[in-house]
């Protein structure tokens, strides 16, 4: 007995120390895993970055599942999961009890076969059968066809996702390969399938991976679970990674899932000096040669195909079954994955052993069964140590991630693999403990497979879609092609009425009294004032003529108090006054009697160039009293008289689009439009005299005319694009009632539009968690400046939240995204106006001359304009899109309107001499 057992002994040493010494290359020890486990990590930062993601192995496909379920999930979901030997179709009860913390999940599923010929024919009739049995599912299980079904669809397959409900198929793997579906959107495939099924109202919500789907399984009982691995027929992992690592998706703040697809891992031969003979004849005889390379050598596909590979060679070589090689043993696909785990199980191994080969029609002895149990053994050893290598990187890089000395995490894990063989999971476990000592791990086996967790992803994205649905809704500041032509026609009516005598327009059509624009002879020097926002500017305008004809400027900004914008128009004309004798110290010109041009940027009727015959109306903040209906030059010439410091030849009173239209045709000829996109909003240009019916003008030349297209409006016609925000924002305003079209398309609004939205949302529990603070309450303070911060595309959604921090916003990562979309919405929707309006002004010029092609420029001032990330090229394509007869030039003034003003002075004196 004694010598039998040491025989025993002596022949399990000899067989092990035999399988071993020839499968040396597959014996891993630690510091090779420390080594794979390094490059894999330096492969995932490469797959992430967007600069190397077209050559990394490692694709980190974005899955756009941000949210794990919070417990306010509720509802049925259907799932359907393709992707492996099996496809099935389930239905997930999600119920939230009362009185109860925890969540019930009511579960039914079928199981259907898949054809070989589904698997590798027409990708059309592969989802057509999907659709069918999904069809039969709902029959068979009595499920309502009548009743929209969310469902969710997990899809085994790497996708590039652009959204949860979009994705494109890369490429097919685990002897998938279906024909004229690969860069196909995968959910619009089921969709169309599932159409022509008929019968069905399904509305797929979500394409989640097998991994995505076993973490959110898993994570559903313990909120620890950030990764999800499958041990199949295939493998992956997935995990949760920080945003501001993820390129190819906008945002910084919070995680998004990353399904690694690292089943590719080594493509590029990462791998190559770990690889064997064996496979490299499995690489050569699978359907995608060179691709999957770590898939190979770990999954439940090939696990067996390997196994069979070292023992055919072996026994070629005589080392088992005396040489005697069967067909049987010669035939791919004899050994499965099944029978490795059926060969290492610890009491009936050896048994199982036998009968495997003896299927064969091989004739084992003892010590042949010994050994092919070593093979099995050694190698699915190397399969648990490769997928504990790739699982150690990912651990390693979430708690780096998160500056953590110790990491506690949880990973679910789903596949046959890990669920069937029987020492796998043990070994597995035991080797990544030790490679990542300091990340306490847990092991979650996922008993409902990925589709729970399909419905899992699917009732959160129901939740969030339903959320985005309500916030698009109240959004109504959306315009429509139509909306934006019906705009372009009112605006064209109010131009035309207002050019009436007598009439009642809310677009005033104000003469200027400028006829002509600059012609390179004006010089001289000139005094220029610019009042319209909440500083005040004076300039001293040096004009040059001839060939070095030049324009030269020195000014200086004076701030208006509040007091003085909204108390006596005495005190406003003061203020000016005292503004004007400071810069004339400040340029040491306080006894020349210079020529002013004033650029005053409110509306006003004009008797002449120099002359106000009434003051019509305050705007943009504006309130002092006693102003209008007076001639706001007299009142300046007074305000000079009461200080008696100095005295000026008041020649030109001009709208600052008057001044910013000339001070930009001064450097373009062509330039007869002027437009002022900022506090204010306003368009002036070149009218044909003949058309103007007010103070009995001539016919045959042109004068500029000042819109104020701000009123337009007023008379209600623009009531059906107004919404409550709208209103809410002019009810709070000073001149309630009046300006409509400026409180839609200036900056002095937006901001407040903006809040208005916020506040409302918030009220409705969509944003800040319902929590309306005393600053959302608070009005202005929302400065349109943050619109233009906040829609930069250089601006992170972490900066979004600086921002609402700072105005005393707590927000979420999803709450800096809708904030984004809110302030999108309006100033699109301003942009969107301002180009409809002006379609209709070059659409104008170019009737009136009778042209079939207008070529014209415009003259452009203003902060919204200038800043804003997105303004101008709206407005641009809005003009293009609605008046495609005028080709418009768009020219910025550098100068200002104080440049115009005084250009303007320059030509009417040299018109006086003239005259």
């Amino acid at each position: 007995n004694v010598l039998s057992a040491l025989l025993t002994f002596f022949f399990f040493f000899f067989f092990f120390f035999l399988v071993d010494r020839f499968l040396y290359a597959m014996r891993l020890h630690d510091d090779q895993l420390r080594d794979i486990s390094a490059r894999f990590q330096a492969e995932m930062k490469k797959g992430l970055s967007a600069e190397s993601n077209a050559a990394a192995t490692l694709k980190m496909l974005p899955t756009h599942v941000c949210s794990t379920p919070d417990g306010s999930e509720n509802g049925e979901f259907l799932a359907v999961d393709l992707g492996g030997s099996k496809f099935k179709v389930l239905q997930v009860k999600v119920r939230k009890e009362a009185g109860r913390v925890r969540r019930s999940v009511e579960m039914q599923e079928q199981t259907y076969p898949l054809p070989k010929e589904l698997l590798i024919g027409r990708g059309v009739e592969l989802f057509d059968h999907v659709s069918e049995c999904l069809k039969d599912f709902l029959l068979q299980k009595k499920i309502s066809l009548e009743k929209k079904h969310p469902l969710g669809f997990t899809f085994s397959f790497p996708c590039q996702q652009t959204a949860l409900n979009q994705g494109l198929l890369l490429n097919w793997s685990k002897n998938y390969w279906a024909r004229g579906l690969q860069g196909k959107d995968m959910v619009n495939t089921l969709r169309q399938a599932i159409s022509r099924a008929g019968g069905m109202d399904v509305d797929v919500l979500a394409l989640v991976n097998d991994t995505v789907g076993t973490m959110m399984t898993c994570g559903f009982d313990d909120q620890h679970c950030e990764v999800g691995l499958i041990i199949g027929t295939g493998t992956n992992a997935c995990y949760m990674e920080e945003l501001r690592h993820i390129d190819l998706v906008e945002g910084d703040e919070g995680r998004m899932c990353v399904n690694t697809e690292w089943g590719a891992f080594g493509d590029d031969g990462a791998l190559d000096d770990y690889l064997t003979e064996f496979d490299r004849d499995i690489d050569a005889a699978s359907i995608n040669p060179g691709k999957q390379c770590l898939e190979k050598m770990v999954s439940g596909l090939y696990l067996g195909e390997l196994v069979r590979l070292v023992v055919l060679k072996m026994t070629k070589l005589g080392l088992l079954f005396d040489g005697r090689v069967t067909d049987a043993l010669r035939t791919k696909g004899k050994i499965t994955t099944a029978h490795v785990a059926a060969m290492e199980q610890y009491k009936d191994g050896l048994k199982n052993t036998r009968d495997i080969l003896l299927d064969l029609s091989l004739n084992p002895s003892p010590d042949d069964c010994i050994a092919v149990q070593h093979v099995c053994t050694v190698v699915s050893f190397r399969s648990s140590n490769l997928v504990a290598a790739g699982l150690a990187a990912i651990l390693t890089r979430i708690r780096q991630n998160r500056k953590l000395k110790t990491l506690r995490i949880t990973v679910g894990v789903d596949g046959t693999v890990y669920k069937t063989h029987p020492q796998y999971a043990k070994r597995l476990h035991k080797v990544v403990r030790r490679l990542v000592p300091d990340c306490h791990v847990r092991f979650v086996l996922s008993e409902s497979g990925s589709s729970k967790g399909a419905a899992m992803v699917t009732a959160v994205a129901q939740r969030v879609t339903a959320r985005r649905h309500q916030v698009k809704w109240l959004c109504v500041c959306i315009l429509s092609r139509d909306q934006l032509r019906s705009v372009k026609a009112r605006m064209r009516a109010g131009l035309e009425a207002g050019l009436k005598s007598n009439s009642h327009s809310p677009v005033k059509m104000l003469p200027s009294y400028v006829f002509r624009t600059p012609d390179g002879t004006e010089c001289g020097k000139y005094l220029a004032l610019d009042l319209g926002g909440t500083n005040f500017r004076v300039l001293l305008v040096k004009i040059r003529s001839g060939l070095r004809r030049s324009v030269r400027l020195y000014n200086k900004l004076y701030p208006i108090p509040l007091e003085i914008m909204q108390g006596t128009g005495e005190e406003l004309f003061d203020h000016i006054v005292h503004c004007i004798s400071d810069f004339l110290d400040y340029v040491g010109m306080k006894k020349a009697r210079l020529p002013l041009g004033f650029t005053f940027s409110f509306p006003c009727l004009q008797a002449a160039i120099n002359v106000v015959s009434t003051g019509l109306n305050w705007t943009k903040g504006f309130k002092a009293t006693d102003c209008e209906g007076n001639d706001v030059v007299d009142m300046l010439r007074e305000a000079i008289k009461r200080r008696n410091e100095f005295d000026v030849d008041i020649v030109a009173i001009v709208n600052d689009t008057v001044g910013t239209m000339m001070s930009c045709a001064y450097e373009d000829p062509q330039c007869e439009i002027g437009l002022i996109a900022g506090t204010g909003s306003n368009v002036c240009y070149m009218e044909e005299l003949r058309n103007i019916e007010k103070n009995g003008l001539g016919e045959m030349q042109r004068m500029c005319i000042n819109t104020e297209w701000g009123g337009l409006g007023e008379d209600g016609c623009l009531d059906d694009i107004i919404t409550e925000y709208d209103n809410a924002v002019d009810r709070e305003s000073i001149n309630h009632g009046r300006q409509r079209f400026e409180k839609l398309t200036s900056g002095l609004y937006l901001g407040e539009v903006v809040r208005q939205v916020l506040l409302d949302l918030t009220r409705r529990g969509l944003l800040f968690k319902g929590r309306v603070t005393e600053a959302l309450k608070t009005p202005g303070i929302f400065e349109t400046k943050y619109l233009s911060q906040i829609e930069s595309d250089r601006l992170a959604l972490l900066q979004v939240r600086s921002i609402l921090q700072h105005l005393g916003l707590d927000s979420t990562c999803d709450d800096s995204i809708i904030v984004k979309e809110v302030c999108g919405a309006v100033s699109r929707r301003a942009a969107q106006l301002c180009g409809a309006g002006m379609a209709a002004v070059v659409d104008k010029i170019r009737e009136n001359r009778g042209l079939d092609q207008l070529n014209i420029t415009v003259g452009v001032d203003g902060t919204l304009y200038k800043l804003h990330p997105h303004f101008s090229t709206v407005l641009q394509e809005t003009v293009v899109a609605l008046a495609p007869q005028c080709y418009v030039t768009y020219l910025l003034s550098e100068e200002g309107s104080g440049r115009g003003a005084a250009l303007i002075t320059a030509v009417a004196r040299r018109d006086q001499v003239e005259m």
